[in-house]
C-alpha cells in the first residue's frame, strides 16, 4: 500500500486512499515503521516479541495516548487561564484609573458663568 501510494501522481493519491478507506496518517505512519524496519516483508507476519528493539518506535498504549492528549489540553487551558489573569488584572487597572479620575472630576468645581 505504502509503495502504490508513494509511486502514484499527486492527483492519483487521494484516489487510492479513498478507494482503501485510508488516511494520509496511515500511510506516514506505516511509512515510519517500514523506515524503521518494523515491517516484515509482503506476505510475512508481523510479530510483536513484547520488547522493542534499540531506536524502533514502540506502539503507545491508549492510556499514553489519552495521558498527552490531557497534558497538551491542560498546557493550552494554562495558557488560556494566564490570559485571563492578566486580562482581568489589566481591566481591574483600568476600572481603578477610571474611578480615580472620576473622582477628581466631582472634587473639580466646574467654572461658573456669571
Amino acid at each position: 500500500m505504502v509503495a502504490e501510494y508513494e509511486s502514484a501522481a499527486n492527483g492519483e493519491k487521494g484516489a487510492i486512499l479513498r478507494r482503501e478507506g485510508l488516511y494520509s496518517s496511515h500511510i506516514i505512519e506505516w511509512a515510519r515503521a517500514r523506515d524503521a524496519g518494523q515491517l516484515g516483508q509482503v506476505g510475512t507476519p508481523v510479530t510483536d516479541s513484547g520488547t522493542a528493539a534499540a531506536g524502533s518506535r514502540v506502539k503507545k498504549s491508549a492510556e499514553q495516548i489519552e495521558l498527552e492528549k490531557l497534558r497538551r489540553q491542560n498546557e493550552k487551558l494554562q495558557a488560556d487561564l494566564k490570559k485571563t489573569r492578566m486580562a482581568l488584572d489589566i481591566m481591574g487597572k483600568a476600572h481603578a484609573l477610571l474611578e480615580e479620575l472620576s473622582e477628581s472630576a466631582d472634587n473639580d468645581n466646574p467654572p461658573r458663568r456669571s
